[in-house]
C-alpha cells in the first residue's frame, strides 16, 4: 500500500434534513474535527448505488461515514433501504479485501455536535489502526 490509510480523506455523507445541520452547528460552535473529513450535503444517502461506495474506496477514500436522520428520515422507508444497502456493501467490501469498518452508518440530529465529532474521530481511529496493521 503506497499511502497509509490514516492519511486518506474521510467522506461524510450528511443528510440535508438532520446530519448536515448538525455538522453546521459543529462549525458554528468552532469545534475542531479532522481537516481530512469532507462533508457533503445530500438529500438522502439512499440515492447512491452500491457501486458508488466501491468506487470511492478504489479512488482513495480512506473511510466513509454516512450520517443520516435514522428513523426520523423524512423519506418513507429510505433509512431501512439505506441500512440494507450498506449491509450489502459491507459484505462486498470484505470480499474485495477492504475492511468493512471503513464504511459506517450513524444517525445524527440537527444539534448533535458531540456525536458528529465522535463519529469522525472514531473513523480516524479505524483508519489509523488499519494503517498500523498494514505496516
Amino acid at each position: 500500500m503506497n499511502e497509509a490509510l490514516a492519511d486518506r480523506p474521510i467522506l461524510v455523507l450528511a443528510t440535508s434534513a438532520c446530519a448536515y445541520p448538525g455538522a453546521d452547528a459543529t462549525g458554528q460552535a468552532h469545534l475542531h474535527y479532522s481537516e481530512r473529513a469532507f462533508v457533503v450535503k445530500v438529500p438522502s444517502p439512499v440515492v447512491f448505488p452500491d457501486s458508488f461506495y466501491y468506487r470511492c474506496f478504489e479512488k482513495g477514500i480512506g473511510g466513509i461515514v454516512v450520517m443520516s436522520c435514522g428513523e426520523e428520515c423524512p423519506y418513507r422507508g429510505a433509512f431501512h433501504q439505506l441500512a440494507a444497502r450498506l449491509d450489502r456493501v459491507s459484505l462486498g467490501l470484505r470480499e474485495r479485501g477492504i475492511d468493512p469498518r471503513r464504511l459506517k452508518l450513524c444517525s445524527i440530529c440537527t444539534v448533535c455536535t458531540k456525536s458528529f465529532l465522535r463519529e469522525i474521530a472514531q473513523m480516524e481511529e479505524t483508519l489509523q489502526a488499519g494503517s498500523a496493521g498494514a505496516a
